[in-house]
């Protein structure tokens, strides 16, 4: 069973669930998908988290988070992470979605892609502003440039990102949950370029191999800056 995790338990159910967005599907010839877990020896819940909680134990199901790919002798080989939740470097657990949903309420905005990895402590983020929000900015701070160039601008960068961070706050984000830096994107987050699926779910993956040079240059500025 080399290079795989072994067979489950016998008083643990396994199971695998489609990730259509990531491209596995647990009914093909070759089951792929996230590993779903249910028994009562696993745990009941995060300590204090309902939050996390509730992300993960779904119908008295677990989520791992792991695309797992079911082997013809049973054992189940990790393939991938889903990653709408994910632990920072000081071990920090981060419900990624859920994140994204509460800075969706800042009116200065129309979509964003929250990113972190177990490597870095923080989290940045590539962001689409609301076009006419950000240009009232702009005349109001006597502005000429167009929207393309304004999403360049490191003051409308910084301008964005404290307002995300003012929302964050009062919907009570904790301190590692907040952004450390955005990327302003000016076009539409688009099928088109395969970064959302029909039902407008962000592709995460293809997102991360989409702006991974844009989100590493906004992360070398803050480290510059600091």
């Amino acid at each position: 069973m080399m290079g795989t995790v072994g067979v489950p338990m016998t008083t643990i159910e396994t199971g695998l669930e489609s990730v259509p967005e990531m491209g596995y599907d647990a009914l093909s010839s070759v089951s792929r998908g996230e590993i779903r877990l249910r028994g009562k020896s696993l745990f009941s819940g995060y300590h204090k988290r309902q939050d996390l909680t509730e992300e993960v134990l779904i119908d008295g199901w677990f989520h791992a988070g792991d695309i797992g790919e079911l082997q013809p002798n049973g054992a189940m080989k990790i393939m991938d992470r889903k990653e709408n939740i994910f632990k920072l470097s000081q071990g920090e657990y981060v419900a990624v979605e859920n994140i994204e949903s509460k800075y969706l309420q800042c009116p200065l905005i129309t979509s964003i892609w929250v990113y972190g990895n177990s490597f870095e402590s923080f989290l940045v983020a590539v962001v689409v502003p609301d076009r006419k929000a950000l240009e009232d900015w702009a005349a109001e701070h006597h502005l000429t440039d167009d929207f393309k160039s304004l999403c360049q601008n490191l003051k409308a960068r910084k301008y964005i990102l404290d307002e995300l961070n003012s929302v964050g706050q009062k919907q009570q984000l904790r301190g590692f949950e907040l952004l450390k830096a955005v990327h302003l994107e000016p076009n539409p987050l688009d099928m088109e370029r395969d970064l959302i699926t029909p039902t407008f779910k962000l592709k995460r993956p293809h997102l991360l191999k989409y702006y991974k040079d844009r989100i590493d240059n906004v992360k070398n500025i803050m480290h510059t800056c600091t």
